[in-house]
């Protein structure tokens, strides 16, 4: 739907209409990427993804990357500016939010709990750009060419850190390297 959503964006700029249909299609993608970083304030977090979307959208540039990648990037300058809001450190692409627990979901979905502890300590011990890399493609199924549109570095530089991502988390999980994080071959 990318093409689609590409198509929906730039025609918003003339016709308004147009972007009622990314707030339906996409909300629920950009509204996960905010639960997962910042849980309790995730609803006021899309709010303002949708208002400084909407006032932006005529500087949406296609030929510079998708309408996905350019929303999840407006998603992360949002977070960034809660998270400077609250105090916390802004070289940390997604801090936890006091009282709250981002890996929740993570653990609940691991079928070897004991492997919870050593995943939650790789990634957070992994460089902040890698990390979120490693996130935005596997929570929020971006391409690493969208991914890299988002933390706002080359698309060749994101598949190298998201491969160097992707080793330090087969190394400290025991996982051989002929097998990719998702189970498929590499």
């Amino acid at each position: 739907m990318n093409a689609d959503e590409d198509e929906l964006l730039t025609r918003s700029a003339r016709e308004t209409d147009a972007f009622e249909a990314l707030v339906v299609g996409l909300s629920p993608h950009l509204h996960g990427y905010l639960a997962r970083r910042a849980p309790n304030a995730a609803d006021d977090l899309l709010a303002e993804v949708w208002l400084q979307a909407f006032a932006g959208r005529a500087g949406f540039d296609a030929a510079r990357g998708t309408a996905r990648a350019w929303l999840f990037g407006v998603a992360r300058n949002v977070l960034a500016g809660h998270w400077r809001r609250l105090g916390q450190d802004r070289s940390d692409p997604h801090p936890p939010e006091p009282g709250s627990d981002p890996w929740q979901a993570v653990d609940q979905r691991l079928d070897a709990a004991a492997c919870a502890p050593l995943l939650r300590e790789t990634i957070a011990g992994l460089p902040a750009v890698e990390r979120e890399l490693l996130l935005l493609v596997a929570w929020e199924q971006l391409t690493p060419t969208e991914a890299a549109d988002v933390v706002g570095i080359p698309a060749g530089t994101a598949r190298s850190r998201l491969h160097r991502a992707r080793g330090r988390l087969r190394t400290a999980l025991g996982t051989p390297n002929s097998l990719s994080l998702s189970g498929e071959m590499t």
